[in-house]
């Protein structure tokens, strides 16, 4: 994806909306297109778990965020 993909695709979501990634490891990966995920914020997890986690299911401790995921390259 070049950055004017990417402007263009983060132009149909909010702009107050948090925007997380995804990772762990080392090195770079392409990057897939950004999409919403109900996410809840557990400050707690180590670091390598990620401090915000997949919701599963809308409660009141989740939110919506914007998500660019890693591009996953066969093993």
């Amino acid at each position: 994806m070049k950055v004017r993909e990417l402007i263009e695709a983060l132009k149909q979501f909010p702009g107050d909306m948090p925007v997380l990634t995804d990772g762990y490891e080392t090195g770079f990966e392409e990057i897939r297109p950004p999409k919403i995920v109900e996410v809840k914020h557990e400050p707690k997890k180590p670091y390598y778990e990620g401090e915000y986690q997949d919701a599963e299911e809308k409660s009141g401790a989740s939110m919506k965020a914007v998500v660019i995921f890693r591009n996953r390259r066969p093993e």
